[in-house]
């Protein structure tokens, strides 16, 4: 059974979160417009989610995917600003529709009733309560597979520790080790900060990724890390810090798929695809490190 089925007090939750709208204090950007009255902060999302797009997928990592698919939720809107994100439509330019709690949990049914193996929110950061508020609704038509909190790793402590018994699985981003690139970049000058209490409290919910028998997971943390030219993510500290202050057995997925889209090509350094020896540099750095759960060498 998933977590929140032992959760007693989904309800208060998902309206303290919602409380938290008022002046808007979900992410680290602390905003404080009035959500509930449709005010729009950093993200551009008011009162309520928008969805760019809901359905199976089978391009996640293989514990997610399984034999069935992952049931992604892609949420537009988002609390950073990549200059190089690969879904700038859905994150930047906000593409997507605004949905209701019983649209959003009628989603989530409909993806459990295709046979996904779990729900999948992709950029969930400033939307938990609206997630909160929907998935009460969901538990109560059936919900019954693990949830997936599939983020930039940017997230307040205060509303990761508020999903406490809740979610399943945790996939963070690790972006970047320094924050001068951060700032640079994404757009936020304390990410790595930011990221790595928040991965902490992720880790200390949910543990090391755990698998069944068919290798499907089940609970744990997955970490993903973008591989970017020329080091500029910082992938020394990154994988440091999670071997050292994480755990060595953390399931890492370095990522090869960087290619220079939306405003990368302003930045001449971000406007090239990544060298094969960048991305294995990476890897082996990782092996070093101990850290060998989901890597591959190219």
């Amino acid at each position: 059974m998933p977590a929140y089925a032992h959760i007693d007090d989904l309800a208060a939750r998902a309206q303290a979160a919602l409380a938290r709208l008022e002046s808007c204090e979900i992410c680290p950007r602390r905003c404080g417009v009035n959500r509930l009255k449709d005010e729009r902060g950093f993200c551009r999302t008011g009162r309520l989610a928008r969805v760019a797009s809901f359905a199976p997928h089978f391009g996640e990592e293989q514990p997610l995917v399984g034999s069935s698919g992952s049931g992604t939720i892609f949420f537009s809107g988002c609390n950073l600003a990549c200059i190089y994100c690969q879904n700038y439509d859905i994150s930047q330019q906000d593409h997507g529709k605004e949905v209701s709690a019983d649209a959003l949990a009628s989603m989530m049914l409909q993806l459990q009733d295709l046979g996904c193996h779990n729900i999948n929110f992709v950029t969930p950061t400033h939307v938990v309560p609206q997630i909160l508020e929907a998935l009460v609704l969901a538990v109560e038509d059936g919900l019954r597979v693990p949830l997936v909190y599939n983020s930039s790793g940017y997230d307040s402590v205060q509303t990761v520790q508020l999903l406490e018994g809740i979610f399943d699985i945790y996939m963070p981003d690790a972006k970047y080790g320094s924050d001068d690139m951060a700032a640079k970049y994404s757009g936020a000058s304390d990410y790595t900060r930011i990221m790595k209490t928040a991965i902490k409290e992720m880790h200390r919910q949910v543990g090391d990724l755990m698998m069944d028998e068919d290798g499907v997971a089940i609970r744990g943390l997955i970490v993903r890390h973008l591989v970017l030219p020329g080091d500029l993510a910082g992938s020394a500290e990154v994988v440091r810090f999670l071997s050292e202050e994480i755990s060595p057995n953390t399931y890492l997925n370095v990522m090869a798929q960087y290619r220079p889209e939306y405003n990368a090509c302003r930045f001449p350094e971000l406007d090239r695809r990544i060298t094969l020896k960048e991305y294995n540099d990476v890897v082996r750095l990782a092996v070093r490190a101990g850290l060998t759960r989901g890597l591959a060498i190219l």
